[in-house]
């Protein structure tokens, strides 16, 4: 079995951990392989190009935080990815530093479980072509520098929803309605709940509320406005800005992504202490 690694390269300890992990794999005669811009950052050979590391590698560890294992995903395609949480929250990074050789031991022993997340698939227009984008966490259109509130235009299988006056509209699925939705004031879904939620950024009305549907649907949304860019993007990465009356599909992917799954946690354990639910937060702690 060979391994692709990935690192946050921002972070002293994420990079440690990583030479770390890659001596560990050395000394078992194990083979990996990590991206080229980690391992220029590491010092660490060998390297491929991060489009190159799912044909040639079995498995992904992902060394950083929820945001690593982002961008991990998007390349993994179907290969399950262990993520390792070097960062603070770490909803989607399920195991902790101390736990990441017993993750890796389950992985060559065939003893792991998978956690199968479902995805966003957007089809846009691209360079005069119809581009397919994927989104683990969640698609968002937000006004960007357009001085006024614009209309987002929302329609359902067709069907109109409505015409949304807020600064942005967020579609998440369960995994991503954790991230940004959460801080927006949508709830937290189960992760194998078979739904979205549309949740409006800063709406203009107090009646405006996000709305939670089935993941069968097809989303259709559009930017009513005088003029003006808007920015698309797709678990945090800005892929296209989007001009008045030009119009956006959103729906599940066929494609999905297999994280590793930590049996040692529980998901209402991890709400408890992720959310501090149940205690009282002290400053600075």
């Amino acid at each position: 079995m060979k391994f692709a690694i990935v690192v946050n390269i921002n972070r002293q300890d994420a990079l440690e951990l990583a030479r770390e992990l890659t001596s560990w794999l050395r000394q078992r005669g194990l083979a990996y392989a990590l991206d080229s811009v980690s391992a220029q950052r590491c010092g660490i050979e060998p390297s491929m190009a991060m489009e190159e590391l799912n044909k040639h590698c079995d498995a992904f560890i992902s060394l950083g935080g929820d945001g690593t294992l982002l961008f991990t995903s998007h390349y993994s395609v179907t290969k399950p990815v262990i993520g390792i949480n070097v960062g603070h929250l770490g909803f989607l990074a399920e195991f902790s530093k101390a736990e990441m050789y017993q993750a890796v031991e389950q992985v060559l022993n065939g003893t792991y479980s998978i956690h199968v997340r479902s995805q966003l698939e957007t089809e846009v227009r691209m360079n005069n072509r119809i581009e397919h984008l994927t989104a683990l966490n969640d698609v968002v259109i937000e006004k960007g520098a357009y001085p006024r509130i614009p209309a987002f235009i929302i329609r359902l299988d067709g069907e109109l929803l409505s015409a949304y006056r807020a600064d942005g509209i967020i579609i998440a699925t369960s995994t991503g309605s954790t991230a940004y939705s959460l801080s927006a004031g949508g709830p937290i879904i189960a992760p194998k709940s078979n739904v979205f939620v549309i949740t409006p950024i800063c709406p203009h009305m107090l009646t405006v509320r996000p709305i939670v549907i089935s993941d069968d649907k097809t989303i259709e949304i559009s930017v009513e406005a005088q003029n003006g860019e808007f920015p698309l993007n797709c678990d945090g990465h800005v892929r296209k800005m989007l001009l008045p009356g030009e119009t956006i599909t959103v729906r599940k992917s066929e494609q999905i992504i297999n994280l590793v799954a930590n049996e040692n946690r529980r998901y209402c354990e991890i709400l408890r202490s992720k959310l501090l639910w149940g205690h009282e937060h002290q400053s600075g702690s």
